[in-house]
This record gives C-alpha cells, sequence and structure tokens, in this order.
C-alpha cells in the first residue's frame, strides 16, 4: 500500500511551523504537490520555502490562519483539490470542513458532522453515553453558577467546570469547595468566550489522581475503524501536556484492549473517518471519557514510533477513499516518548518567552527524532503557540527510552529564548517519573522541580556575566598515560577555577515582575491584557492577581511582588504590552 498515489496532485497545507512541514514532507513522499500559505509576518518561513508552491493569505485578520474565505480562494487559485489543516487554528472547525464541500475541495479530516457532534463537549458526552462508553458523571447539559453549585452539593466536592466547546485546558476550573464556585465559573465561562466565542460550561465530577490516558484511532469510509494503543500524556502544566508516551506504565493489557474497543465503538457511533484520538482519565482501575479530538494530534509521532505507520500519509490515503493499509491487529513495538521543547520559562511558572532563536542544534543519533521548523535567525513570533520542536525518542523498553530522551536533551542546544529544556531533565530526574508512578498533579506533588529551576536562575541573575567578557582561553590537547585532556590557559589576571565543560541545552532568561524594594511591576512577557484586577488605591497582599496577559495562546497570571498599596495602573484590557513595560506602581508597606 505504500507505493499507492491517492488521487490527489496538489495538498494546500493551511496551517505553519512544525507540522505544515510534517504535512508536506509526507506529500513529498508520496508525489503530490504541497501548497503553503503565509500572513505578513512569515514571509520567508520555513514552511513557506519548503513547500513546492507558496501564497500570501490575503486576509485582514490577525491571525490569518483562521480566514477561511481566504483559505479557499488561495486553494481554487493554486488548484489545491485537497486541504489539510494539521491541528490548531481550523483543524477541528466544522464550519471550515463544510466550505471545503461545497467548494469542491477534500477536507483531509473527518466529516463535518463529527467534528460537530465531538466540539460541543455536552453533546459528545451524550453521544459517549449512547454508545455505552463510560463518562464521568456530570451535568445533563450547560450550567450557570447556582447549578454548578447544586452539582458539588449532590456529588460533593472538587469538581470541574469546563467549555462545552474547545478543549485544551481553555476554560477549566476545578473547584475545591463550594464557596470558590462563583468565580471559578465566572472565570471559565469568560475565558471559553474569548478562546471559542462561546460562554457555555458545564461541570462534572472532579477525579484528583487520574493518568490522562488517549487512544490513537484511524477509521476509513470502507467500514474499518481500528485502534493503535495508547498515549500516556499524564505530565502537563495548566492542563497543556509536556510529556508524551506509548505505551502507558499504568495500563496493563486487559485494560488496553477494553480502552481501544471503547474508542473504536464511539468513532462508529459518531461516523468517523480519518485520525482521531479518544482521550480518557484513568484512575483506580476505571476509565472515563473525557473527549475526542478531532484531528492529527502533537503528540502522534509516539504512536507512528511505536507501530511504524506513518499517520500523516495514512490521513491523506483516507481522504483520498483508500482503505486502511493495516488492520486491527497492529503491534505495538518497544517504548516512544516526546517531549516538547517550549519558548517558556518554567521558572518563571512557564512565562512564555518569544524572540529570536541564536543557536539551534537539535539531537541525532538511533532512536532519535526532532519534528520542528526551527532554526539560528528563526523568531518565536507571541502570536502563536510557544513550539520550538518535539523530541521523540524510542528505545526497546521504557528504561531504554528514557535514556536515550536524557541523553538527547544533554545534546540539544537552543539559545536566544529560554525553552523548557531545564524543565524536562528535571522530571527526568525524579524518581516517581521513572518508575511510572505519576498522575496529571505530578507538577503539584513536585514542587521541587519548579522550585529547583526558580533557585537556579535566581542564582544567574545575582552573578550576571561581566559587561566586559574576559578574553578566550588558548586550549591545548594533553595526553597522561594514553588518557587525552583539554588544557584551558587563560592570560594572566583571568585564573578561574577549573571545571568539567557541558555543553549548554538551554539559556535561562530569568527575571521578577517587580525585583525586591522596586514598586513598578513590569511585564515578564510581550502580550495582550486580557483582563484588570486592581484599581488605584487597592490594597494588595503579595501573590494577589493584579492582571492577565495572553501570550502564544497562554494566559499569564501577573501577581503583586508585595504587599502594599497600588499607586498607578498603567494598562487597560485589550492592550498590548512589551517585555519591561510597567503595568502598575505597587507602593510598598513600609516604604518611606
Amino acid at each position: 500500500m505504500d507505493g499507492r498515489r491517492p488521487a490527489f496532485r496538489k495538498v494546500l497545507v493551511a496551517n505553519r511551523g512544525e507540522i505544515a512541514l510534517r504535512v508536506m514532507r509526507a506529500c513529498r513522499e508520496l508525489g503530490i504537490a504541497s501548497v503553503a500559505v503565509y500572513g505578513d509576518d512569515e514571509r520567508d518561513a520555513p514552511h513557506v520555502r519548503y513547500a513546492d508552491e507558496a501564497y500570501r493569505i490575503p486576509s485582514t485578520q490577525p491571525l490569518p490562519y483562521l480566514d477561511i474565505a481566504a483559505l479557499l480562494e488561495v486553494a481554487r487559485a493554486a488548484g489545491a483539490e485537497a486541504v489539510h489543516p494539521g491541528y490548531g487554528f481550523l483543524a477541528e472547525n466544522a464550519d471550515f470542513a463544510r466550505a471545503c464541500a461545497e467548494a469542491g475541495i477534500v477536507f483531509i479530516g473527518p466529516p463535518p458532522a463529527a467534528i460537530a457532534a465531538m466540539g460541543d463537549k455536552v453533546a459528545a458526552r451524550r453521544v459517549a453515553q449512547d454508545a455505552g462508553v463510560p463518562v464521568v458523571p456530570g451535568s445533563d447539559g450547560p450550567v450557570d453558577a447556582d447549578g454548578a453549585a447544586a452539582f458539588g452539593a449532590a456529588h460533593g466536592y472538587p469538581i470541574a467546570i469546563k467549555a462545552a466547546a474547545g478543549g485544551g485546558g481553555r476554560g477549566f476550573r476545578v473547584v475545591w469547595a463550594a464557596e470558590e464556585v462563583g468565580e471559578a465559573h465566572r472565570a471559565a465561562s469568560g475565558e471559553a468566550e474569548r478562546y471559542f466565542g462561546d460562554p457555555t460550561v458545564y461541570v462534572e465530577r472532579y477525579l484528583d489522581h487520574p493518568r490522562h490516558v488517549e487512544v490513537q484511532v484511524f477509521a476509513d469510509a470502507h467500514g474499518n475503524v481500528v485502534a493503535l494503543g495508547e498515549r500516556d500524556c499524564s505530565i502537563q502544566r495548566r492542563h497543556q501536556k509536556l510529556i508524551e508516551e506509548s505505551p502507558s506504565p499504568a495500563i496493563d493489557a486487559v485494560t488496553r484492549r477494553r480502552m481501544g474497543e471503547t474508542a473504536v465503538a464511539l468513532a462508529r457511533a459518531v461516523g468517523y473517518r480519518g485520525a482521531g484520538t479518544v482521550e480518557f482519565l484513568y484512575q483506580d482501575g476505571e476509565f472515563f471519557f473525557i473527549e475526542m479530538n478531532t484531528r492529527i494530534q502533537v503528540e502522534h509521532p509516539v504512536t507512528e514510533l511505536v507501530t511504524g505507520i506513518d499517520l500523516v500519509k495514512e490521513q491523506i490515503r483516507v481522504a483520498a477513499d483508500c482503505p486502511l493499509s493495516f488492520d486491527a491487529d497492529v503491534p505495538l513495538l518497544g517504548h516512544a516518548i516526546e517531549v516538547r521543547i517550549n519558548a517558556e520559562d518554567p521558572a518563571r511558572a512557564f512565562a512564555p518567552t518569544p524572540g529570536q532563536i541564536t543557536t539551534y542544534r537539535a539531537p541525532t543519533g538511533f532512536g532519535v527524532r526532532v519534528d520542528s521548523a526551527a532554526e539560528p535567525g528563526f523568531t518565536i513570533l507571541p502570536q502563536y503557540d510557544s513550539l520550538i520542536a518535539k523530541l521523540i525518542v524510542w528505545g526497546r523498553d521504557r528504561n531504554e527510552a528514557l535514556a536515550r530522551l536524557g541523553r538527547a536533551l544533554d545534546d540539544f542546544t537552543v539559545e536566544g529564548v529560554a525553552t523548557t529544556i531545564p524543565f524536562h531533565r528535571a522530571v527526568l530526574a525524579v524518581p516517581s517519573f521513572r518508575e511510572g508512578a505519576f498522575d496529571t498533579r505530578f507538577l503539584e506533588r513536585h514542587p521541587e522541580v519548579l522550585e529547583g529551576l526558580a533557585n537556579a536562575a535566581g542564582v544567574a541573575a545575582s552573578n550576571p556575566a561581566p559587561a566586559d567578557p574576559p578574553a578566550e582561553p588558548e586550549v591545548y590537547v594533553v595526553e597522561v598515560a594514553g588518557k587525552r585532556f583539554d588544557v584551558r590557559l587563560f592570560p594572566a589576571g583571568d585564573a578561574r577555577p577549573a571545571r568539567r565543560s557541558r555543553p549548554r541545552v538551554s539559556s535561562s532568561r530569568s527575571g521578577s515582575t517587580a525585583p525586591a524594594g522596586r514598586e513598578d511591576l513590569t511585564s515578564p512577557i510581550q502580550g495582550t491584557v486580557l483582563s484588570v484586577a486592581v484599581a488605584e488605591g487597592d490594597r494588595v497582599r503579595q501573590g494577589d492577581l493584579v492582571c492577565v496577559i495572553e501570550a502564544m495562546k497562554m494566559e499569564n497570571e501577573i501577581t503583586a511582588p508585595h504587599d502594599g498599596v497600588v499607586r498607578a495602573v498603567d494598562v487597560v484590557p485589550g492592550q498590548t504590552v512589551q517585555i519591561g513595560a510597567r503595568l502598575a506602581r505597587i507602593e510598598a508597606d513600609g516604604a518611606s
């Protein structure tokens, strides 16, 4: 089947970054021409240069990749028979899938009805229940704050308030006590409206120590629906995945089979076609349906490495009405782990760090794969997500995969922006992670991971590099008893203690929203102010919320650095701020 070419001559990739490159490479292997699209800020982006053809999106929208009419205009101009949406942007937009069909262009993804059914989380619960899929106890439909409180009183706390539309942790709040319901409902509903244009939320029981386990499914137009094993995505921050692996260390063969059968049943019930992911929470031997992602996942490479199946090529074939190239008995071979290398500073609560990458060296070697669009000089733009690269490793078993991951992280160098590389190395050092004994609250249970990074950043900040760096040392190679040594000789007056050199894995941009003893509260990131929680004259305590800034599709809470009185507020909702811009002036208690 691998040599069979789908009946497409040209495919438009309605996306950017590494996923656009991933799709274009699959097209090239299939003998299909690829068409890139770009906005004014990405005229020379890697995906633009790689494509066979490239077109500017004729859009006035801030994010042109969301302009359906403009994308279809380009597809018609280029003569593309199909559109691949990648992930994010319009990948799970039923209106986009319908518009493609109306334009006579194949949407490489599931039918619009399936996208719509699974995109509405309330409707998805009903479909799942009708298909016999276990769901977490929850409301039968949308709820207001009073309804959420009534559910909590009936079922006990904690409860989760969740957006009916969308996913990825947006519009999601955990409520631990009745007095928190009102604020949590307001916050979840407001976030859902900002991100999905729909403020509707529902409520369900919150599991306090679950694993996040998802099943990759694939379906064609010929009645074949197959499960391709599971991925464990339990290591998260703010409900956003950071590490994924397959198979899950927590799932036995019996549970794996049951999960797969359940996922297949749901896909059949909704009339699915193409690649999709059915997500579950697993706790104490039980699993419950969360949602279905109707697209290719960011973490799809781990499934590719343990199955040997190119999922993107399979998407294209299925969209061209080809049957699946595999049957239901695909064996899982070895163990694969993916870590997301994001332009974020884990030492500062994963604050986004947009900017230019000055150095980029990705690891190589047996069992190592890197999916990325980054290169030296590449700029991480604040209006898009923070992903720099996906590092995926394979081993014959989990221990070998972990060892390979550690080596690959040591070999990975990114400079110019802070990254999550130090975070991943810190996670690897935690015994419970190495033993596979973790859940979605890993970071809450192991605060030492982030505390250690913050402490290291504080030390680095207190010992800045000298203004005039000393001259580079002379390096001599000597041998002692047949063993090679590098000897560095510094100029006179620049004596330094000898140390074993290690590769730099990431720059460590550190900082505080307001250094001790200073009144100015400044922005640690570039972004858009979503809300302001204080007014001039307010008294605040250290840690109180001052404002929320959105950057790279993440909400970042900016808090008061000390007790005091707000003497000035310099921003309003909707305002764009740069790094270092003053947000407010807070006079510290006791200040003269």
